[in-house]
């Protein structure tokens, strides 16, 4: 990504980029398991994921990308609409631990990781790249 790329857009495609990476590992570490329910193949022996937690990985990353290709403005909504996304179900996630609800393999990690990735997002795409910031009118 060039110089005539927001912030917005460099973060949301590589954020994507390495969102779709960990979705295809995870296809790797997750076999054995249930395609849905409390308990995962681990990525980095840290974060567990299933069949659906990959799918997910592989959606968001798709979304920021696609956000990120279409322009500024576009990049900033995404980042925005994911980064809130993420943060409820980091905070969800809190709750589902060692319950049937959680379906898509969350542990203690998830949820951290979920949780700072969603702040980042949501205050990105909230705060940079509007007119009263650095990024100006030019990446809006």
């Amino acid at each position: 990504m060039g110089n005539d790329r927001s912030l917005n857009q460099i973060v949301g495609g590589i954020l994507g980029a390495v969102f779709v990476l960990v979705g295809g590992i995870g296809f790797l570490v997750s076999g054995g398991h249930a395609a849905m329910g409390h308990d995962g193949g681990h990525v980095l022996g840290i974060f567990e994921v299933n069949v659906a937690h990959n799918v997910v990985h592989l959606a968001v990353g798709a979304a920021l990308i696609a956000g990120a290709i279409m322009g500024a403005a576009a990049s900033r909504a995404v980042n925005a609409v994911v980064g809130g996304v993420y943060l409820a179900v980091g905070l969800a996630g809190l709750f589902l631990l060692g319950t049937d609800l959680n379906v898509i393999a969350l542990n203690g990690a998830d949820n951290a990781l979920h949780l700072v990735v969603g702040a980042l997002l949501l205050i990105l795409g909230l705060r940079f790249g509007r007119a009263t910031t650095n990024e100006g009118n030019r990446h809006a």
